[in-house]
């Protein structure tokens, strides 16, 4: 079975739907990181020694297993050549 196979049968419970629902923002947040650094061809590491951090913290800030400040995901950013906005919208 694929692995998107495997999440189809999964979201296909409504409590899992629910729960993964609830995660958007976080796995688009993870998303946006993700791409930013691809995007700029850098490595953790490379992302680490501008952000004067350690390569860990990168990979646990990309994996979804940090609370990061505001400030620090704006060094993320900048380490890749991005700028970060915020867009408020209403819960509808």
């Amino acid at each position: 079975m694929s692995l998107q196979n495997l999440k189809q049968r999964a979201l296909d419970n409504p409590e899992v739907k629910a729960e993964y629902d609830d995660l958007e923002s976080e796995f688009n947040l993870i998303d946006k990181l993700l791409t930013m650094r691809t995007t700029a061809g850098l490595t953790q590491e490379q992302v680490a020694e501008r952000m004067k951090t350690q390569k860990s913290n990168i990979s646990r800030l990309e994996r979804g297993n940090a609370n990061p400040s505001w400030a620090t995901l704006l060094k993320y950013a900048h380490a890749c050549g991005f700028d970060l906005s915020l867009k408020m919208q209403k819960i509808p």
